[in-house]
């Protein structure tokens, strides 16, 4: 097969990184590429669900003798600590591997030190290859480690003059079927789908993931989290079904805010305990202001119809914006038509201080 640079090995890494997307919460995602003496692929691995064999030790077993004198390349700081799998940094120095390259440090205090442990057994380790593409692979799970909360997505689907649903209050279907799939494909990627209280007495979802075209439900399931600050919601609401796990989330239980509705921060630092590293927000338009106003949500997902309305309730209620000035500067990373509909990808601007 030839040598490989560590270089071109870092990036099959983070691809190989990017197949536990979904499953590996509240775990990272991880790959590893494992170089021989020679410079050529020994093994290769990623994390691909959480309980399961770190992306090291897949690579290191596939590897077996080539891992002496060789270069381990791997997307995150090797964990230094015992958790439901060993360390990974004992098995690398254990299968004599001379060097590891590493992107991302690992912010979790509980796994870092990896690095230092590699040094101190003599192992030669380098830091930052690739490390911005790496970050964006695993942008959601960095966050939310560094920050003790879930990394926010807000989805929303709108009529090209920003109605969420119609003067009556319809809203079945805005966007086309294709466009549903791909929020299903989306949901599938999180640990948890939020929707205010508002959206189930209104539209009763499931908000499960599914194949729509024969019903089928996927085998993993995010938690369904309705924030629900009196408690309002049916017990024969279909999120209160069978088919996911389902959080009612009231103000009594979480914390009430000074306006008596449920604590956002409270509730997302609730999530984070329960094992959430990445949240969808679904709805509906207060429940996404509220969000928006506390300077929570991470990225934005639109799904803009090629429709007009003119009445009706737009997809965003107040956040708090009183004037231009204050407006939430937005950057557009990806625009891609997905049926007869756009989907908009946007993140937030930092403001500067």
């Amino acid at each position: 097969m030839g040598s490989v640079s560590t270089d071109e090995a870092m990036r099959r890494a983070i691809a190989l990184a990017a197949r536990g997307l979904g499953t590996t919460s509240p775990n990272p995602l991880v790959g590893c590429v494992l170089l021989d003496s020679r410079g050529e692929i020994a093994g290769e691995g990623f994390h691909a669900y959480a309980g399961g064999p770190h992306a090291e030790i897949v690579a290191l077993a596939q590897a077996g003798e080539r891992a002496r004198g060789g270069t381990a390349v791997v997307t995150l700081e090797p964990c230094n600590h015992t958790g439901r799998t060993g360390p990974c940094t004992e098995a690398l120095i254990r299968a004599g591997v001379r060097r590891v390259v590493i992107a991302v440090t690992d912010p979790n205090p509980v796994a870092a030190g990896g690095a230092e442990t590699l040094r101190a057994a003599g192992v030669e380790v380098e830091i930052g290859v690739r490390a911005a593409e790496a970050e964006a692979g695993n942008l959601a799970w960095l966050t939310a480690v560094r920050r003790g909360r879930p990394y926010l997505i807000w989805k929303f689907a709108a009529t090209l003059d920003g109605r969420a649903a119609a003067a009556d209050g319809t809203s079945m279907w805005i966007t086309s079927e294709a466009a549903r799939i791909d929020v299903h494909a989306l949901r599938a990627t999180v640990d948890a789908v939020i929707a205010g209280v508002g959206t189930v007495l209104a539209d009763d979802p499931r908000l499960t993931v599914r194949n729509l075209r024969d019903g089928t439900l996927a085998i993993r399931q995010p938690l369904r989290v309705v924030v629900d600050s009196a408690g309002r919601t049916p017990p024969d609401a279909r999120v209160r079904d069978a088919a996911a796990p389902t959080w009612v989330a009231t103000a009594a239980e979480v914390g009430a805010g000074p306006d008596g509705r449920v604590d956002l921060g409270a509730l997302l630092a609730a999530l984070y305990e329960r094992g959430v590293r990445a949240a969808l927000l679904e709805g509906g338009p207060t429940l996404a202001g509220a969000f928006l106003a506390a300077g929570l949500i991470d990225k934005v997902v639109g799904y803009l119809a090629p429709k007009l309305l003119g009445a009706g309730p737009a997809a965003l209620a107040d956040a708090g914006i009183r004037t231009i000035s204050e407006v939430v500067d937005l950057e557009f990373t990806d625009i891609t038509p997905v049926g007869p509909d756009l989907r908009i990808t946007a993140f937030p601007r930092k403001t500067e201080g």
